[in-house]
């Protein structure tokens, strides 16, 4: 019998920040909750400037300070992914609406926070003109968004470890 395996798609602009980040969020509560069998986790950005470069360091530094590893190569969103995977999950609505734009797909798309139980913020703020507080804010952020969507599609597809 074949496992039920879930694509998840996370956008963000470049591609080298907030959706490695959140792809690799993502990687490490699954594999912790041992979920990883169930998935599959990639990242792409609305824009191609990016394409073929690594994560932003300030980044993958935030990250490592809370034990996750950011890595991958960054590549551009393509009308094809709308197909490929289960979930989009995208970091504004600058990026949902590009996808959106793209056409239809059997994906569900949506915005990250749209997982987050605080509501007063809808969007995963971009930290790539500010600080390092800015990119640690998004990994924060990242972390409970991705908890409670994951708890969502255990729920949703009844899944177990």
């Amino acid at each position: 019998m074949s496992q039920l395996r879930l694509r998840v798609l996370f956008v963000c602009m470049g591609n080298i920040c907030r959706s490695p980040a959140a792809e690799a969020v993502f990687r490490q509560q699954i594999e912790s909750r041992g979920l990883g069998v169930h998935f599959e986790a990639d990242s792409a950005g609305t824009g191609a400037w990016h394409a073929g470069d690594g994560p932003d360091a300030r980044m993958v530094t935030a990250a490592s300070a809370r034990g996750i590893r950011v890595e991958g190569v960054a590549r551009q969103v393509h009308h094809r992914d709308l197909d490929a995977f289960d979930h989009i999950i995208c970091m504004d609505s600058d990026n949902l609406v590009q996808v959106q734009s793209m056409g239809q797909g059997r994906a569900e798309v949506s915005l990250m926070l749209s997982h987050h139980p605080d509501d007063s913020t809808v969007e995963v703020p971009d930290p790539y003109y500010g600080g390092d507080e800015g990119f640690e804010h998004v990994v924060e952020l990242l972390e409970t968004a991705c908890s409670h969507f994951i708890d969502m599609l255990i729920d949703r597809h009844a899944l177990k470890s």
